[in-house]
């Protein structure tokens, strides 16, 4: 990619000057070499100084046979600089923010647990039916 055409100053955020384009994208490298693409850096969730991608906790929490479709952003908190926010679609109308904070308990590190939870009719989405995350977080901020 030489660039973003017509947008000088775009180019400018994700380009190196030797021509490297800068993704956004986290990966990791595992024992055997191959490289896998985990979240996005700009939706990274920052608890107390602790990098959380949303992708682990959407995993998890989708797990809960209540759950229809989750999708996790962070937003502002006063004591850790951001929480954890889940907005949920119910498969089980029964399904409280409790059980789905216990069952995250089981599976997750503390600091990854989600505090606020939020029950949606549906969850926005881009035209291939993907979670559009910065409309939670916008809407949450």
């Amino acid at each position: 990619m030489k660039g973003y055409w017509n947008r000088p100053e775009e180019t400018g955020h994700v380009m190196t000057p030797d021509g490297f384009l800068r993704s956004g994208d986290v990966a990791e490298i595992d024992e055997e070499g191959f490289i896998r693409v985990v979240d996005r850096k700009k939706d990274m969730i920052l608890v107390s100084g602790f990098n959380v991608y949303p992708n682990e906790i959407e995993e998890i929490v989708s797990e809960h046979p209540g759950v229809l479709e989750v999708g996790a952003v962070g937003v502002p908190d006063a004591t850790t600089g951001e929480a954890i926010k889940v907005a949920v679609v119910k498969k089980d109308p029964n399904l409280t923010a409790e059980d789905v904070i216990s069952f995250c308990r089981r599976s997750l590190t503390g600091y990854k647990v989600p505090h606020r939870i939020e029950f949606r009719e549906e969850l926005p989405k881009t035209a291939v039916g993907k979670v559009l995350r910065r409309a939670l977080r916008d809407e949450a901020r």
